[in-house]
Formats: structure tokens, C-alpha cells, sequence
């Protein structure tokens, strides 16, 4: 069966957007210093990728509106939406459990949960993920989208990969 990974990035009080939704914020300490690569690692083993409107909407709006940066990646965006189809997206209005599940029994490899909140805790209730791989920013944002909001589930993870590159903290857990 394939794999679910949530790969996110939020600041140490735990938001993965400000206020506004905005994450210019989303850099290491040093801005003459490199980001870490875990990213294009992680990715090697990825080949669909779930987000929710917002996460999407940021994406081509906001931090990639000249291309679209999952380019041959399955991507799917869970909407209640009517919306024309794209060339790079399909968009759904499927339950993301049965989403995820369906997706889970086809072929391929892994499925990557990049955004957002909403679309992250409904899976995380599910247990219908096995992989958190979370990149903490060294900034405190004090209020915005929070990424772990209290519903009840326990979930107890290992830890099975932890490093730091200009400030950004890479932890990668799965469940136990």
C-alpha cells in the first residue's frame, strides 16, 4: 500500500500561515545561506500530490503563479467547488478519507499531503497518515493558521530522521 507523508513547514509556535494566509515568512535565519534539500530528497519518492483550495490558491497566486512546481506529479485539490478543469490539477470534491484510501490501492508510489490545516487534521483523525515530516522555522508568528488544532486524536509517532540547516529544523516521524 502506498505511503501518506504530510510534508509542511510552520513556524515554532506551530502556524503554517500568517493572518493573512501569507507565508513570506517561510525562510532559515541567514538569508545568504542555503535552504535545506530535503525537499527534493523527499520528493524522489513521491508521484501524487493532495492539497486543499487555500494551499492551492497560494500556490498559483502567490508562490509559484508563472509555473505550476508539481509538474509530473498526479495532483489532486479537495474543493467543494464547481471549477473548470486544469491541465496541471484535478480537482474533487471527494471525502479526503475515501480520496486518500482510493489513492492508497492504485498503483505508484508515495502520496504527499502538502496543505492545508483542514485537509492535514480530517487525514491525521483518519490515521490515515504514516509520515509527518515537519520543517520548523526559526520564526514565532504568534497567531495565524494553525496546523494542529485540539480534536481529541492521540497519535503516538517515532522519530526517525532529525537535522538543521540555517535555523530550519527537519523532523520526520512515523507512527508507531
Amino acid at each position: 500500500m502506498r505511503k501518506v507523508t504530510l510534508f509542511i513547514a510552520l513556524s515554532l509556535d506551530g502556524y503554517i500561515a500568517n493572518d493573512n494566509g501569507g507565508v513570506n515568512w517561510l525562510v532559515g535565519q541567514d538569508p545568504t545561506k542555503p535552504e535545506p534539500d530535503s525537499h527534493d530528497r523527499f520528493i524522489a519518492d513521491i508521484d501524487t500530490v493532495l492539497m486543499g483550495w487555500n494551499t492551492y490558491q497560494q500556490i498559483v497566486k502567490e508562490l509559484s503563479p508563472q509555473d505550476w512546481p508539481y509538474e509530473g506529479l498526479e495532483a489532486w485539490v479537495v474543493t467543494h467547488r464547481s471549477l473548470a478543469p486544469v491541465a496541471h490539477a484535478q480537482f474533487t470534491s471527494e471525502e479526503p478519507a475515501q480520496l486518500v484510501q482510493r489513492l492508497q490501492q492504485e498503483q505508484g508510489n508515495g502520496i504527499w499531503i502538502c496543505g492545508g490545516a483542514s485537509l492535514a487534521q480530517q487525514l491525521l483523525r483518519e490515521g490515515l497518515i504514516d509520515r509527518i515530516h515537519l520543517s520548523i522555522i526559526p520564526t514565532l508568528l504568534g497567531s495565524g493558521t494553525s496546523l494542529f488544532e485540539p480534536n481529541g486524536t492521540h497519535l503516538d509517532l517515532r522519530l526517525i530522521h532529525a537535522e538543521s540547516c540555517n535555523g530550519i529544523v527537519e523532523l520526520v516521524y512515523e507512527k508507531r
